[in-house]
């Protein structure tokens, strides 16, 4: 008997959301990651839940009345880490007109089954507070809804309520080769000790890696050339305006970027797209991407920017299916499911592409694809929290109020962060304590060992960089001082344990 029902290589937002769906339905799971969860593009994404306006250009409908449903599906499940957002779109003269705009922005409101965001409405700039930042050139716009999401954290709440649920979830852990026979044969290596385990069915939604993933798994690759690798790359600069909307600014090449209010003091600016090629691991904004933004920006904002800057910057590889489109951004988003499902051997289902918004509905279409050969229960994701996430979509201030009548003693700042990470579950982090002392050393901003230790013992961090620009975004906040600390600290507390 084989030691698991499912396998799952790579512990992105697609492989985390298979295996809280596979686990819920009762199946045994495993899920491998060679790095931390999140670690790749799932944590580097323009940090939104959204339909894709743009996508409708490319007559994608289907693709965008997804993910304008998942949009409310994922605001309902995950109020504390996914949120409404406004966008003011300013239109640009010599591109895409106002009338065509509203057009699309008309679709975009009706497309989906929208029932919790506001609709789109015209602006008039005229002393308009949304357009003081703007270049005085524009002299109307429009603002729409969609949500904004903390994309690591949303990865490691899927994980979570995976393990929650019986899943067992193994980071840094490689994955080495698989071989067929009546069940798949997984060679790992854990830090240089060879591991082995055994599954009815493989998932392979390794992301950037799917295709050297699919290499190493016995018998004749099925995806071949049809993976593209698209380069996505953005830059963190102080904030270019004060208010809470985000800007979609469209660009002559026919893409478009946005400008997106980010950790109180920065605005994040993105994204780019180009083809790449290598290791995926290596990847970085090269200086004319960052250059390109940059453009962009000044192109629309008052305030000018130029490199220098730049506080950080990242970028992510999408493993995209390959359409036949000739430019980088006419690619498909949509995902594709390619199943080997050849007589009498265990099946592999491989995922290529798809966005983070549609990450659930993958899920729920991958187990149906696997549902031939192993017993499972029913979908269910789509009206089940997330940990943490058990209350109202616009309740987070009443959480809020909850909180600080609770624990008085501690700022309403880091109440408000505490809830937007972990939402009803900060309650295991600050638990008893009768004030802020009692949550231990603080290494920066308002990052305490109560919370750290949580992060080591609850959601597998294991090192400065998972605890502060994955499971947080305070690495934008701490000096280099402070992450030593943090690191001297975990490094005591793992040797504490036993570890």
């Amino acid at each position: 008997m084989a030691d698991f029902d499912l396998a799952i290589i790579g512990g992105g937002i697609n492989g985390a959301g298979i295996a809280r769906d596979a686990a819920g339905r009762g199946l045994r799971v495993l899920l491998v990651e060679q790095g931390d969860l999140a670690s790749g593009t799932s944590s580097a994404s323009s940090k939104l839940i959204h339909g894709g306006l743009r996508y409708l250009e490319q007559m994608e409908f289907r693709l965008v009345r997804e993910a304008l449903d998942e949009r409310e599906v994922l605001l309902r499940i995950a109020p504390h880490v996914v949120q409404p957002m406004r966008f003011v779109l300013p239109p640009q003269a010599g591109l895409r007109s106002p009338w065509l705009l509203r057009f699309g922005l008309f679709l975009y409101d009706h497309l989906g089954r929208r029932r919790l965001l506001p609709s789109t409405r015209t602006l008039n700039f005229t002393d308009h507070p949304l357009a003081k930042p703007l270049r005085h050139r524009y002299r109307r716009g429009f603002e729409y809804s969609d949500c904004k999401v903390d994309d690591a954290r949303l990865v490691i709440l899927n994980a979570l309520d995976a393990a929650e649920r019986g899943a067992v979830i193994r980071t840094h852990t490689k994955f080495i080769s698989a071989e067929r026979s009546d069940v798949w044969t997984l060679i790992l290596s854990v830090h240089g000790r060879r591991d082995v385990a055994t599954a009815l069915a493989l998932v392979n939604a390794a992301g950037p890696w799917v295709t050297p993933v699919g290499a190493n798994v016995a018998g004749p690759p099925t995806h071949g050339s049809r993976v593209r690798l698209d380069a996505g790359s953005h830059i963190v600069v102080p904030k270019l305006f004060d208010h809470d909307r985000g800007y979609i600014l469209q660009v002559e090449d026919g893409r478009v970027v946005f400008a997106l209010p980010y950790e109180q003091d920065f605005t994040l600016i993105g994204t780019t797209d180009r083809g790449f090629a290598g290791d995926p691991a290596t990847v970085h904004p090269s200086d004319a991407e960052i250059g390109y933004l940059c453009n962009v920006s000044n192109e629309y904002f008052r305030r000018q920017i130029k490199p220098g800057d730049v506080v950080w910057s990242y970028a992510g590889i999408r493993a995209l299916y390959d359409d036949g489109a000739d430019k980088a951004q006419e690619l498909t988003r949509d995902y594709h499911l390619e199943l080997d499902d050849r007589p009498d051997v265990p099946p592999l289902l491989t995922v290529i592409g798809g966005k983070i918004t549609t990450y659930r509905r993958l899920a729920e279409e991958a187990l149906a694809q696997l549902a031939w050969v192993i017993p499972m229960g029913r979908p269910w994701t789509a009206t089940t929290p997330l940990p943490g996430g058990a209350f109202a979509f616009d309740g987070l201030s009443k959480e809020v109020k909850r909180a600080l009548d609770r624990w008085p003693f501690l700022p309403e700042a880091l109440i408000r962060r505490l809830l937007r990470a972990y939402g009803l579950r900060i309650e295991r982090i600050i638990g008893d304590a009768r004030s802020l002392a009692d949550l231990g050393p603080v290494f920066g901003a308002d990052l305490t060992a109560a919370e750290v230790r949580y992060l080591m013992r609850h959601e597998w961090a294991q090192s400065e960089d998972d605890v502060l620009w994955r499971r947080s975004k305070l690495g934008l906040h701490v000096t280099s001082e402070q992450r030593a600390a943090l690191g001297r600290f975990m490094a005591d507390d793992i040797g504490n344990a036993g570890v």
